[in-house]
């Protein structure tokens, strides 16, 4: 009995791998990876707002609403409870790229007001400041479309013959990814350079 039971389980052991089981397991671990990656990359820039808006506010006391949209768009993106189905759930995926997206626009909203401030932008901790989130923008894309592409080859991989038998059998589902609307809104880094100078409005004299 016992000797038959080995056998029964080998035998299971390889139909399943034949069928993907393994390296579905191995594409949704890869998945939860890449993931893990954007959220890291996002919190290190929410990280970097506090002290990017005073250091703002310190020369440009008169921008009230722009330092309050970069505020609320980050308090936004803390409201966002992220868990482990976040991953599995459409809906809350989008309501995650959307206060992303948000915070980026604000950002970016900062950043051309950074430029009527030729001592802010002389300043050296708002050089850092601004290098810092340069990198972290460039490392979110990088993350994100890593994460994409994991996405991609997971849910491809789970739809084919005869993977997507065992992955009925498990449980194993498609997976939302970034939607086009809410990519190109995310995807839109903020203007950091600060090497040229922006063109002044017309009628106005230059510095």
């Amino acid at each position: 009995m016992k000797t038959l039971r080995v056998i029964v389980l080998s035998l299971l052991a390889v139909l399943l791998s034949g069928c993907g089981y393994n390296a579905i397991q191995r594409q949704d671990e890869a998945v939860k990876a890449a993931w893990s990656e954007v959220l890291n990359q996002y919190q290190r820039r929410a990280d970097l707002v506090p002290n990017l808006v005073n250091t703002v506010k310190g020369y440009a006391q008169h921008e009230e609403r722009v330092l309050t949209e970069v505020t609320n768009a980050r308090a936004r993106v803390g409201s966002v409870q992220v868990t482990p189905d976040t991953i599995n759930d459409a809906q809350k995926l989008q309501q995650f790229q959307q206060a992303q997206g948000e915070l980026s626009s604000a950002l970016s909203r900062l950043m051309v007001v950074s430029e009527r401030y030729p001592d802010l932008k002389a300043n050296g901790l708002f050089q850092n400041l601004q290098a810092q989130l340069e990198g972290t923008e460039n490392r979110i894309t990088v993350a994100r479309n890593r994460y994409v592409q994991s996405v991609q080859a997971y849910n491809s991989m789970i739809r084919t013959f005869p993977n997507n038998l065992t992955a009925k059998m498990f449980g194993y589902q498609v997976k939302p990814n970034f939607t086009v609307e809410n990519e190109k809104a995310i995807s839109t880094a903020p203007t950091v350079d600060f090497g040229t100078q922006a063109p002044a409005p017309a009628g106005s004299a230059a510095h």
